[in-house]
């Protein structure tokens, strides 16, 4: 199932699960649309080009509360994983906390750049992580 957007219930449980006062690094695994599929007229683009135009946009939003990409990179295959799964690019955003991140997401900022990622992305996954000490 493509999923590119969280969901309220997603979103709530995260909040409920996660500590206030830690760093959280987001795991952003992404699969680009052929050509971008914006809701309203924009122009012809692919979905990597409208990802990359979200990166730029976002970049300030990321920057406002804290945060900070710590890695991108293009992936180049599983090696464990469902046989019909494959990501095109990998991301890691550290967060100083989850209230960081979700003071972002529901930013008017945020909310006018997030339609290139919404209309880049064919699926995707975000995950919440806690760094821990081995």
């Amino acid at each position: 199932m493509d999923a590119v957007n969280p969901t309220p219930e997603q979103l709530q449980k995260v909040l409920a699960d996660t500590p206030k006062d830690q760093p959280v690094v987001m795991l952003n695994l992404l699969r680009f649309r052929d050509r971008a599929n914006y809701k309203e007229e924009a122009p012809e683009r692919s979905g990597r080009e409208a990802y990359t135009l979200y990166m730029e946009e976002a970049a300030a939003c990321v920057k406002s509360v804290g945060a900070e990409v710590i890695w991108s990179g293009r992936s180049v295959g599983s090696l464990i994983a469902p046989p019909d799964e494959s990501w095109d690019q990998v991301l890691l955003v550290r967060y100083p906390s989850i209230d960081a991140f979700m003071a972002m997401i529901e930013s008017r900022e945020y909310k006018g750049v997030v339609k290139h990622r919404t209309a880049a992305l064919q699926d995707s996954r975000l995950v919440a992580n806690l760094e821990t000490r081995m």
